[in-house]
């Protein structure tokens, strides 16, 4: 598991989200909560994109920090691995 820092800044219309030390995860919500269910979505995405890029994930850095946030807290990225079957009609691969 490795341990983030999501950023949230709170305004009339909503919540805008952000995993500081993972350039790219970025997110919205109508609150805070949906915020971050979409910032998790959004680490999550990010992660499985550089890992088929064959591209490293970015280290944690417990140092970042947002002067501008209105809440900082912890965002964890669990990765699992899975099998993944295709299966192809009849008559097609030959």
């Amino acid at each position: 598991m490795l341990t983030y820092t999501a950023m949230y800044q709170f305004h009339d219309d909503g919540v805008q989200a952000r995993v500081l030390d993972f350039p790219g995860a970025i997110s919205c919500g109508a609150d805070l909560e949906e915020a971050r269910r979409m910032l998790a979505g959004a680490l999550v995405d990010m992660a499985e994109t550089n890992l088929l890029l064959g591209e490293p994930l970015p280290r944690p850095d417990p140092s970042c920090t947002e002067p501008d946030a209105d809440l900082e807290e912890p965002i964890y990225l669990l990765l699992t691995a899975a099998s993944h079957v295709v299966v192809v009609p009849q008559g097609v691969a030959s």
